[in-house]
């Protein structure tokens, strides 16, 4: 049995912007892009070992996240069983999403993104590689995506410092 959170993000033009330390009474240099096209980073990260699994989509539906769990699934050994907690999307949640028999997916209480470890992967991503960019098109997005994503996995025990919060230390032991 493997405990896995799950969460998207979006990401792209008209993006969100990070936080930063200026001087005061001054607004720090940014960029920030007044188009609208975006594409979407799925993610389950299991916080006891730091192990990933994430896909970049162009768009959120009960197709798309149909497709994730399919992959995902794929990813587990025939011997091993998934707890997936993910937030209450719609999509998440439609009588039409055929769950794999590898896979138990829990649903968070309805607003509590504090509770999802993978909220915290996010805040990281764009405050590193994802904020204050103007990206020429759609491929440049997902490739900004896939290279941030790459290199957060890249760094050793990364995901397992975001999301190994204590009260899922509690859980999981």
């Amino acid at each position: 049995m493997r405990l896995f959170f799950q969460d998207e993000a979006r990401v792209g033009q008209k993006g969100r912007l990070c936080h930063r330390w200026w001087t005061k009474g001054e607004r720090p240099p940014g960029l920030c892009d007044q188009r609208f096209d975006w594409t979407y980073l799925f993610a389950a990260v299991e916080p006891a070992t730091g192990d990933a699994f994430a896909l970049v989509m162009p768009t959120v539906s009960t197709k798309v996240m149909q497709r994730f769990l399919d992959d995902f699934a794929k990813t587990l050994a025939d011997d091993e069983h998934a707890v997936l907690v993910l937030d209450g999307a719609g999509w998440h949640a439609a009588t039409s999403l055929r769950v794999p028999e590898n896979i138990t997916l829990v649903h968070q209480p309805p607003y509590s993104p504090e509770c999802n470890p993978v909220e915290r992967v996010w805040l990281f991503l764009r405050e590193r590689f994802l904020s204050l960019q103007v990206w020429p098109d759609k491929e440049a997005i997902i490739q900004a995506c896939c290279d941030a994503w790459n290199a957060l996995v890249d760094e050793a025990d990364r995901l397992q410092s975001l999301c190994l919060q204590p009260w899922v230390k509690k859980v999981i032991l």
